[in-house]
């Protein structure tokens, strides 16, 4: 992720973190749950968009680049909520190795019909 450090002034997004975890269920098998960990201040950019087909209906999916100040706790898998879209964490990794900042490569995917 070639970003250049952004200005601490530029994450004006508020997004709620979300950690990934797995539940068993009553009948067996396992369920996913997407737990709250906190919210923080973020700076949200979409990239591009590609829409495409999923089972019997269309689907786009909108890859978002997220940067938040550096943390440990965030990792491929979790989620991440900003303005109520639900942005899947494919990759996170130290911005420029400093530990400041943490640069996410998200996906959204949305059905329409």
């Amino acid at each position: 992720m070639s970003e250049t450090v952004p200005p601490i002034g530029s994450l004006t997004d508020r997004v709620q973190l979300k950690r990934r975890e797995m539940s068993s269920e009553p009948g067996g098998g396992h369920g996913t749950l997407f737990v709250p960990l906190t919210t923080v201040w973020a700076r949200v950019r979409s990239l591009r968009g590609r829409q495409g087909t999923s089972a019997d209906g269309r689907a786009v999916e909108i890859s978002h680049a997220v940067v938040l100040r550096f943390r440990t706790d965030l990792k491929p898998g979790d989620r991440i909520l900003y303005r109520g879209r639900n942005l899947d964490v494919i990759s996170a990794a130290d911005l420029n190795g400093r530990r400041a900042y943490l640069s996410c490569a998200c996906s959204e995917t949305s059905f329409t019909g």
